[in-house]
């Protein structure tokens, strides 16, 4: 059996507008977590109860991923040159402004999102809800051009599509913080009580209510985890094209299983350290299920190979 990696996999030789766009910006979002991190050992502020420069360290960094996992997905996409160009300038143009922004809240000492306390703020709050609109729409444009490509492997295929709608899904979670609006007129991410309080290290997610962060930023990454996933089961294994097609329509479907868990479970203000039974019983029926289906595909596969 052929287990080379197919040309559709490998970057393109050839020098796009697209790629060069994602790239800068990806050079900019770094520049943006140079200077988080600087802030985080040089000024002790804090906001809504964790470091001042945590939030714009992580939304750089996040950027950054995003923006170099796209260029890898448009690497596939052949013609369309100019649209491609159109919608990367877009994504980087505003994710960088979104970085600016939030880091410019951080040094007039305040925060960005949620924040109507001026006209100033609300104003920024707002354009940086615009910013989330534009990058959601160009993702899902830049998407359908990379899943109409004929002649990539279909495990790879059934990656990205399922990365694709997933990390779509994740910008939409961040809509239920717009309407949670009983401890903030503005919204919020933590349910139960108003942002801020006793949160994990790093990420900051609230260790005593609900946090629709958790929901958004597991979706957001399946862009980068199910599209490796593909890559790994193409690289390191010997399973034809339509079994691993078939394993990531479970890890697929799974993935999405849990970002709603997730994000129902916040809803209902219970913190993700903290699950009750009935969390506990639909993570394991879920982890069940994805478990049995696996070893039918594995199963069915092997039936196949030896029929053959």
């Amino acid at each position: 059996m052929n287990t080379s990696i197919p040309t559709t996999l490998r970057l393109s030789s050839r020098p796009s507008a697209a790629g060069a766009v994602l790239a800068v910006g990806a050079g900019l979002s770094a520049v943006g977590f140079a200077i988080a991190v600087v802030g985080l050992i040089v000024d002790p502020t804090v906001l809504t109860g964790a470091p001042a420069w945590m939030k714009p360290a992580k939304f750089s960094f996040s950027i950054a991923v995003y923006l170099l996992t796209l260029r890898w997905i448009l690497s596939h996409v052949r013609g369309r040159a100019r649209l491609l160009a159109v919608l990367s300038t877009v994504i980087t143009v505003a994710l960088v402004a979104e970085i600016a922004l939030v880091e410019m809240q951080v040094l007039r000492g305040t925060t960005s999102h949620f924040n109507e306390s001026s006209d100033f703020d609300a104003a920024v709050f707002y354009a940086m809800g615009g910013i989330v609109s534009l990058v959601l729409i160009a993702t899902i444009a830049a998407g359908v051009l990379a899943l109409k490509q004929r002649g990539i492997d279909r495990g790879l295929a059934a990656g990205l599509r399922w990365g694709i709608g997933v990390c779509v899904l994740g910008m939409l979670a961040a809509v239920t913080m717009i309407f949670n609006k009983g401890w903030n007129d503005s919204g919020g991410h933590t349910v139960g009580a108003a942002d801020g309080g006793a949160g994990m290290l790093i990420t900051g997610w609230s260790l005593e209510h609900g946090d629709l962060r958790v929901g958004h930023f597991i979706g957001l990454h399946a862009l980068q985890l199910l599209p490796l996933l593909a890559w790994a089961l193409l690289r390191w294994t010997h399973l034809d094209a339509t079994t691993r097609a078939r394993l990531l329509n479970v890890a697929g479907t799974t993935y999405t299983a849990v970002v709603l868990l997730f994000t129902w479970q916040a809803l209902r203000g219970q913190s993700v350290v903290r699950p009750d039974g009935e969390t506990l019983a639909v993570a394991a029926a879920l982890a069940g299920l994805a478990a049995v289906a696996t070893v039918t595909v594995l199963r069915r596969s092997r039936r196949t190979t030896a029929v053959g």
